[in-house]
């Protein structure tokens, strides 16, 4: 049959293409920055919020103009009737402003079988009289302690506040050509443009013409199902194709219907903090600008043939979607640690990423799918493949000044999506997260009241199922 002998026939030759191009050393652009790099560098400079200091034997977490701030933690005895007001004569003796008080039942009494209280008190005091003041409490109270204050990186919690995620670490260079097309578009998204459309030029359309051409000859082959099926719709709905750049107002609406993303301009790679907790939101930092004709088949920076073809037919998946959420929403209030090791990890799942379908290795990451060299040699003989473990993925050395020596193939994105919350849960953070998508905000589940709304919430979404279950029965 000619169909069955011309699919032969193209299996055949991409094939060959794969053996001839790894054969031939295709050569490779380094890449300026990357977002691991990038996270490392934050971590240098100390970018988040400092710990707290030590003053004598006694944890201060602020000080300012000759005051400490201190996180007390003490118990009265039931048989201590007057222990509180002994308490209080030392604050008033020390001039100790009480900024914030707690207070809950403790151990039991062994005399009375009665429970003792637990105090938790906030204040300031003078400096200079720090020691005094903790020994002082200490001959009325039981169990005096002080304790660090747990200081969290600032993090988004509204969506408009992504507005302040705006710390670009690489962007237009002036010893780029002159006439290289992001200078034309640096000024729109100054403006504060949303989502502005772009008058691509003759040369940048026929730049995206041989990228897309080129690409889409290998893609059936080599890019996993959750990918073309993607690229598929946005060719119906969004204009992909060889004649013309799709403008990211369309493709923005297009995933708001299919996964809830969506995308902003930005003018060159973000600070990997910002760029993480961006995608808590389900939104996509996304460049416009296109790679120079002089080199159409790799870019050292992220452009919208990278952004266009790499990341959107991804981010229409819905399983993909939110394992790309879980990312961000593990990144929020991190450490600059873990910001480098979740750092590391999306650069080897959403970047590089390959997995398992049909009993066949399949790429996903979107540096792979916008780089036709890489996504060749990534699916050769030629790398080693490592299942994916998130212990291990986040510590994993990258290259970014040839391709990558190792990939990690996950069994499915259910599969990582599991994994990868159950590494998020073993981030330290005094609290957890949880995305309100009908107020596009986040809610941090710090006390027992948010908690129990959100099981609330939760029992209404099983109500609901329940009801739909027993319609369908």
């Amino acid at each position: 049959d000619s169909t069955a002998s011309d699919t032969a026939s193209e299996n055949y030759s991409i094939k060959q293409i794969i053996t001839e191009s790894v054969a031939q050393n295709i050569p490779f652009v380094g890449r300026k920055r990357s977002l691991i790099e990038d996270a490392r560098k934050e971590r240098a400079s100390g970018s988040s919020s400092p710990g707290p200091s030590r003053g004598g034997e006694n944890f201060v977490f602020e000080e300012k103009e000759g005051t400490v701030t201190l996180n007390i933690i003490f118990a009265l005895s039931h048989e201590k009737n007057a222990g509180f007001f002994k308490t209080g004569k030392v604050f008033e003796t020390f001039e100790a402003k009480l900024l914030h008080i707690e207070s809950r039942p403790g151990r039991k009494s062994k005399n009375s079988g009665c429970d003792d209280l637990e105090f938790f008190m906030r204040c300031e005091v003078h400096i200079s009289d720090t020691d005094i003041f903790i020994n002082s409490l200490k001959r009325v109270a039981d169990d005096v302690r002080t304790i660090p204050e747990e200081k969290v990186p600032w993090f988004p919690r509204k969506i408009r506040d992504l507005d302040k995620c705006n710390l670009l670490i690489t962007k237009y260079d002036p010893d780029m050509d002159q006439d290289h097309p992001v200078s034309v578009y640096l000024s729109n998204i100054a403006r504060g443009e949303p989502l502005p459309r772009v008058e691509y030029t003759p040369e940048e359309v026929a730049t995206w013409r041989e990228v897309y051409r080129t690409l889409r000859t290998i893609y059936p082959d080599l890019a996993c199902r959750q990918f073309l099926g993607g690229l598929q719709q946005l060719e119906r709905e969004c204009g992909y194709g060889e004649d013309g750049i799709p403008q990211l107002r369309e493709v923005s609406a297009f995933l708001r219907e299919k996964t809830g993303f969506q995308l902003r301009p930005v003018a060159g790679l973000l600070s990997a903090r910002d760029f993480l907790a961006s995608l808590a939101f389900r939104v996509f930092q996304c460049t416009q600008y296109i790679r120079h004709a002089s080199a159409p088949m790799h870019s050292p920076e992220p452009d919208c043939c990278h952004e266009l073809l790499g990341h959107i037919p991804m981010l229409a998946d819905k399983e993909f979607a939110q394992f790309s959420q879980e990312i961000g929403l593990a990144s929020l209030g991190a450490s600059d640690e873990d910001i480098e090791r979740l750092s590391t990890l999306y650069w080897f799942t959403v970047e590089f990423g390959l997995c398992k379908q049909n009993g066949t290795v399949k790429a996903y990451g979107a540096g792979l799918l916008s780089s036709y060299g890489e996504l060749i040699y990534a699916l050769s003989n030629e790398p080693e493949y490592k299942p994916f473990n998130p212990e291990e993925t986040a510590i994993q050395p990258y290259q970014d000044q040839t391709f990558q020596p190792v990939y990690f193939v996950s069994e499915s994105f259910e599969d990582a999506k599991i994994k990868m919350r159950r590494y998020s849960s073993s981030i330290q953070r005094p609290f957890s997260v949880r995305y309100d998508p009908f107020t596009c905000s986040l809610e941090v589940l710090d006390q027992p009241s948010k908690i129990q709304h959100a099981l609330g919430q939760m029992r209404d979404d099983l109500k609901i199922l329940h009801s739909a279950l027993e319609k369908l029965g």
